[in-house]
């Protein structure tokens, strides 16, 4: 296709294909523990958060999805028996997310296949290279958002 030349040199474009990929390939990594991507990053997360467990909104804020994604994500994760809501102590109308005790072990082999990830990255890439390839991509993010806010300012 004749877009195909563009979307090779667009930075936004490649960096949707590399996360649809990399999104893919996780999915078939976790498909063994029984979980998708996004499923095993909210075990990790519940799993590095002190006892009291977390909030589904400062997931949601975290991962910068919407409450209804993490929700649907908490729903999975209860029905396999790996979390569970806890009402919170602080404000009783809303609760946190604790690990059940076969969602620790789970959260410990998917922490080990996010660490050999990176490893991996880090071995075939480069650790320096790393780093200054996650730093461009925020600075394309920040354009992006900067872009995004001054095409909702008002025309004059």
């Amino acid at each position: 296709m004749r877009i195909e030349a563009f979307l090779r040199q667009s930075p936004v474009f490649q960096a949707s294909r590399i996360a649809r990929r990399m999104e893919v390939s996780l999915n078939a990594i976790l498909q063994d523990e029984g979980l998708t991507f996004f499923e095993g990053l909210l075990l990790a997360a519940i799993f590095f958060e002190t006892q009291g467990g977390i909030k589904p909104s400062e997931l949601a804020e975290t991962f910068q999805t919407t409450r209804g994604n993490v929700s649907q994500c908490v729903s999975s994760l209860e029905a396999k028996g790996l979390v569970r809501r806890r009402i919170d102590p602080e404000d009783a109308r809303s609760f946190r997310l604790v690990l059940q005790p076969v969602g620790k072990k789970r959260a410990v082999r998917v922490v080990g296949i996010f660490d050999r990830m990176q490893t991996h990255f880090e071995k075939n890439v480069g650790v320096t290279k790393l780093a200054g390839m996650l730093e461009q991509m925020r600075a394309v993010e920040e354009l992006c958002s900067n872009l995004a806010e001054s095409a909702r300012e008002p025309r004059r």
